[in-house]
């Protein structure tokens, strides 16, 4: 197996052998797209909210220089701001401000930063990346547009559950060991942004290493080719490769 590092944590020989919580949740959404993205057949394009998450990480590490130097797309390139951080940039100083202030926040940003450790769920290999690895808890930094419920397959749910991040806290306490509580240390990005400390308790990851479980080997054996990915018909990749091979009618459009 691979030994994974902070330089090729990412890198497609890794994401080939190892799963993540970030894989997992990406075959869940669209098996055929996470494959395709494997491959290197189709690439997302970066958006804004992961590279503001990245920037709020890279300020409590200490590393926001490097991290600007490394992204000139968050620098504006034009008008009377060019050479500026463009203003949702920006805007993150006041987010980290308001974290910076709160003194239940800082303390569970403490601990050993971006901790990396590999083990085995259901006899895959799996990579983790703790954001802060305490003694006695594992923290997670989330920086989102806000805490509300989210509207998915019909009802809505908490925003922990809507984006996956039981899943994310089932897998990160596994291979870390010992059961250790998973907290989300978050972040809003609202004018007025908003925290929350948020221990995700055990019945949820709980419920969440089941589906963990019963997927990962078939998701492994998705990227072996053993199966054939199924799409999801929703994503912009699902649209890219689409044909067209029946005439719809009009009450097809309310599913």
């Amino acid at each position: 197996m691979l030994q994974v590092t902070e330089s090729n944590y990412f890198s497609p020989e890794v994401e080939s052998e190892y799963m993540g919580a970030s894989q997992f949740k990406n075959f869940m959404d669209c098996e055929a797209r996470t494959l395709a993205e494997l491959k290197g057949e189709w690439t997302r394009q970066s958006k804004d909210a992961f590279m503001e998450g990245n920037f709020v990480e890279a300020y409590f590490e200490g590393n926001l220089d490097k991290f600007k130097e490394e992204n000139p797309g968050m620098i504006s390139s034009q008008g009377a701001t060019k050479g500026q951080l463009k203003a949702n940039y920006k805007h993150l100083y006041d987010v980290i401000k308001v974290g910076e202030s709160d003194s239940l926040f800082m303390e569970y940003m403490q601990g050993e930063p971006q901790v990396i450790k590999t083990g085995e769920i259901a006899g895959v290999p799996f990579k983790i990346k703790i954001d802060r690895l305490h003694p006695d808890r594992i923290v997670d930094l989330k920086v989102m547009r806000d805490f509300n419920k989210q509207w998915k397959d019909g009802k809505y749910h908490n925003f922990i559950e809507y984006w996956g991040y039981d899943i994310q806290g089932a897998i990160y306490q596994k291979v870390e060991g010992g059961n250790k509580p998973f907290y989300i240390d978050g972040l809003t990005k609202e004018k007025y942004p908003d925290k929350a400390v948020i221990k995700i308790t055990q019945d949820y990851l709980d419920m969440a290493m089941e589906k963990v479980v019963e997927f990962a080997p078939y998701f492994k054996m998705l990227k072996d080719g053993v199966f054939e990915p199924k799409f999801c018909g929703k994503c912009d990749y699902c649209k890219s490769v689409k044909k067209l091979d029946r005439v719809i009618e009009i009450g097809e459009l309310d599913g």
